[in-house]
């Protein structure tokens, strides 16, 4: 099993290459039904990152690395917005095409500037500081925190430890019984 560990970086990077492959996906569809189904797979793939990044990677920037204290505050600032946007895409009907594709662009905007920062500055600085086990361990936390982690997205929800690491768990499996008698995320 030990050879199957991953450091936090690669787990959170191809997770980023997935959602950029679903936002292509999303993009390119012009079925409003097709596009549902598709914004709510977004959805669930970048609620469950965050939440593994709210409850795993920011504090421990917050102890690696110097001025982490900021860097992670603006990261969960990041999260908060996409979070506001993927409220808004959940409640907008896709056939309403123009409202739609202007949410759908906005995520894509906010994720991928997002992704840039985290990739170019957050992930190196880490690497930094943090030892090659530390990113281990922590790449372990958030596979194990993305399979318990919300769907949905709550907005009013902490975003720090402890609190949103004793809410999280049960708002997911909450959302995750939904998803189950709604159908939503089965493909």
């Amino acid at each position: 099993m030990a050879e199957n560990r991953r450091s936090v970086i690669d787990v959170l990077t191809q997770d980023h290459r997935e959602v950029e492959d679903m936002f292509a996906e999303l993009t390119a569809e012009s079925d409003p039904e097709a596009r549902r189904r598709i914004a709510d797979d977004v959805t669930i793939e970048l609620v469950r990152h965050a939440v593994a990044e709210e409850m795993h990677l920011y504090p421990a920037v917050r102890q690696y690395v110097p001025d982490g204290d900021a860097i992670a505050d603006k990261e969960l600032s990041d999260h908060a917005e996409v979070e506001r946007v993927l409220k808004e895409l959940e409640k907008t009907d896709p056939a309403a095409a123009a409202d739609f594709d202007t949410l759908v662009r906005r995520l894509v905007e906010d994720v991928t500037t997002h992704v840039q920062d985290e990739e170019s500055n957050l992930f190196p600085a880490l690497a930094k500081h943090a030892t090659p086990e530390d990113l281990l361990k922590l790449g372990e936390k958030i596979q194990s925190a993305k399979a318990k982690a919300p769907t949905r997205p709550h907005p009013a929800a902490p975003d720090r430890p402890p609190l949103n690491k004793l809410l999280a768990p049960g708002t997911g499996l909450i959302d995750r019984v939904r998803d189950y008698l709604s159908g939503r995320g089965r493909d």
